[in-house]
């Protein structure tokens, strides 16, 4: 896990930075975008998932799509989405009487449902709860969509869909996914109250 910051000054580090940010697929960026809003159009539930700074990213992505989406807080639909990272006794009942690695998909076995949404965070692609967890959500009707750095890992061969970050620097993979993730924020809140009309892709 390269940690480019500690062997540049700030402005090389913000520089490199800028130059990841341009290197995004702007594509796989409408593609989460599009994948969440059909789940508001369905009314099914989108869950999100991740360890670490990636646990963190799903719990403030969650929360901003669950309360940002909202203009009229008492008659508008709201997307169903839940952070299954912030489950912490049901997270610390299955790693100590199980193993760490069902954390995620014992969740989805009481949650999820065909049509569903699993949106899989994971730096490197390689966490055995994630891929647990998206391999559980394949076999059973829920759409996958990875987002991940480094090479992909396995999560980028196995995930429905890729929102894909090629650097090795975990931080930095980190930060890129929280930029993306604002952006797709703010899109599915423009279309859900009629600010953006944009189709929705299949």
């Amino acid at each position: 896990m390269a940690m480019f910051g500690a062997r540049v000054d700030v402005k090389t580090y913000l520089d490199r930075v800028h130059q990841e940010i341009d290197r995004l697929d702007h594509a796989e960026i409408e593609a989460l975008a599009d994948a969440i809003y059909r789940r508001y159009l369905s009314r099914r539930f989108v869950y999100i998932i991740g360890n670490g700074g990636s646990g963190a990213n799903a719990s403030h992505f969650c929360e901003d799509l669950g309360k940002s989406t909202v203009l009229d807080f008492e008659t508008q639909q709201r997307l169903k989405v839940l952070s299954l990272t912030d489950n912490t006794p049901y997270i610390l009942a299955w790693g100590n009487d199980t193993s760490y690695d069902r954390i995620f998909s014992e969740q989805l076995k009481n949650f999820g449902e065909p049509g569903d949404l699993l949106i899989a965070i994971s730096g490197s692609g390689n966490s055995p709860n994630i891929i647990r967890a998206v391999e559980w959500s394949k076999q059973h009707g829920i759409e996958t969509f990875g987002v991940t750095g480094f090479s992909g890992g396995k999560l980028r061969e196995i995930a429905d869909q890729c929102l894909h970050c090629p650097l090795d620097d975990m931080g930095m993979v980190e930060s890129l996914h929280l930029i993306a993730f604002h952006y797709v924020l703010d899109d599915v809140h423009g279309r859900i109250n009629g600010l953006k009309n944009k189709p929705v892709k299949a």
